[in-house]
């Protein structure tokens, strides 16, 4: 039975058509959320949202988790919590795989800690299927890095890399005091990869190593005993953005004491050093990699599902994948094209949202039996964030150019970008709770997570 014939026949049932949405970033918690509004509270649909975490991270914010500016668990919100408010429901697991013969899609079983299982395997039946599950480092075949250089995909990643650094700092702090005399060399921190993600842990460490400064147990001076060096293998920081941001991005790091070093490819990663193409040992503490993504690897053993390069899922104008119509993707694990020809969106957190809206709207008229709409992408601007020196970018849809912006204004949309994001999904007296409880929570605890 071809997959058009399917559909037709299971919209025919009397149970609502269902909806499985996989993986609860941006894209599809906010898809998750709008739909549970709409045709979920009035039974037009079920809506399943599968993640393997319980807790949803905004991932823009990962930097700041990593230098320990912001407790993750304050951030964090509860998947659960979140269905039973907007009436869609919470399948915690991991996609195996999909049957597409049957539409099933495969939940791999949860595990805890000690590898006894939580949640057997299962099969979701799907009348759609939505992938959104993504992306995941990619460390280009580089030796070494997979096995020495964190990736900063997850909360857990970015408590790893803290973890590290407060380790650094102690046992960089203990050598000065026990040989004062005996030269110590600095902490040092590599990040490979100088995109958006890059430039802001660069910043935000230095913030956070003069914080530190202020505790005995990591009294180190923030310019002799630390170096924080930016690796980027193009001409320039943020070779995806403007020359003028990029310019001024240089600038600031620059004051800050950041090493930049542009035009440097990474070669090999070991666990004490980077090794970059001209045979220059870079000595490291710890190294990071935020040099590039791809699709998760699940997707290369999806039932007929084309990828591009990036392994990313090939999906047309109404992000629909491209051998089932049944099935559609969207956000950084999505290839969509873009206005440019042979050229897909880049994989930011504003595509995925302007999906998520766009996806909203075209269920509706899947479930009604109406023609789907083509999506068309807005650039809305892009901002980068310095931590206290504030935040620089470009706002686009304003005028027939790009507005370029810093200073107080750059800093207020920085902030209220992830205020946003939090008003989309809990609506805007919760989203002001939490403006007001994290306020509350930076004038009574360490202005750095100590633990």
């Amino acid at each position: 039975m071809a997959a058009t014939d399917r559909h037709a026949a299971r919209t025919t049932r009397k149970r609502p058509h269902r909806i499985v949405i996989v993986g609860g970033g941006v894209g599809g918690l906010g898809l998750a959320t709008r739909l549970g509004e709409t045709l979920g509270k009035t039974g037009d649909a079920q809506i399943v949202l599968v993640d393997r975490s319980p807790t949803h991270f905004w991932k823009p914010l990962l930097h700041e988790a990593a230098s320990g500016q912001i407790d993750p668990a304050t951030h964090q919100l509860q998947y659960a919590v979140q269905a039973q408010r907007n009436g869609f429901e919470f399948e915690q697991g991991e996609l195996a795989g999909i049957d597409r013969a049957e539409q099933l899609a495969m939940i791999g079983a949860t595990l805890d800690a000690d590898g006894r299982e939580i949640l057997p395997a299962r099969q979701l039946a799907f009348d759609t299927l939505v992938l959104a599950l993504g992306s995941v480092t990619n460390f280009f075949g580089v030796s070494g890095a997979a096995e020495h250089a964190l990736p900063l995909e997850s909360v857990a990643h970015a408590e790893m890399f803290r973890r590290k650094l407060l380790d650094a700092c102690i046992r960089a702090n203990h050598a000065r005091r026990t040989n004062p005399a005996q030269a110590t060399e600095p902490v040092s921190i590599n990040i490979v990869g100088a995109g958006a993600t890059g430039v802001e842990l660069a910043a935000a460490l230095l913030d956070t190593v003069r914080l530190l400064n202020r505790y005995s147990l990591f009294a180190l001076d923030p310019v002799r005993d630390f170096r924080i060096r930016l690796i980027e293998s193009s001409g320039r920081i943020l070779p995806a953005l403007s020359d003028e941001i990029s310019d001024r991005a240089q600038l600031m790091l620059d004051s800050l004491g950041v090493d930049v070093l542009t035009d440097t490819h990474v070669t090999e990663v070991r666990a004490d050093a980077v090794l970059t193409h001209n045979g220059i040992w870079l000595t490291s503490d710890i190294a990071i990699w935020t040099a590039g993504v791809a699709g998760p690897p699940v997707l290369g053993v999806l039932d007929g599902v084309v990828m591009n390069r990036s392994a990313q899922v090939l999906v047309n104008r109404a992000l629909q994948t491209t051998t089932d119509t049944n099935i559609f993707a969207l956000g950084d694990c999505a290839a969509c094209p873009s206005h440019s020809a042979d050229a897909f969106l880049a994989p930011r957190a504003q595509v995925a949202h302007q999906q998520a809206l766009f996806l909203a709207r075209a269920m509706k008229c899947r479930v009604a039996g109406h023609a789907l709409p083509e999506f068309t992408y807005r650039d809305a601007g892009t901002m980068v964030g310095f931590g206290n020196k504030g935040a620089i970018g470009s706002l686009s849809g304003l005028r027939a150019r790009p507005i370029f912006i810093d200073g107080w204004l750059a800093t207020v949309v920085y902030r209220l970008i992830y205020r946003k994001h939090v008003m989309t999904l809990t609506g805007f007296p919760r989203m002001m709770f939490d403006t007001v409880s994290h306020w509350l929570r930076g004038r009574a605890h360490p202005l750095i997570k100590l633990h």
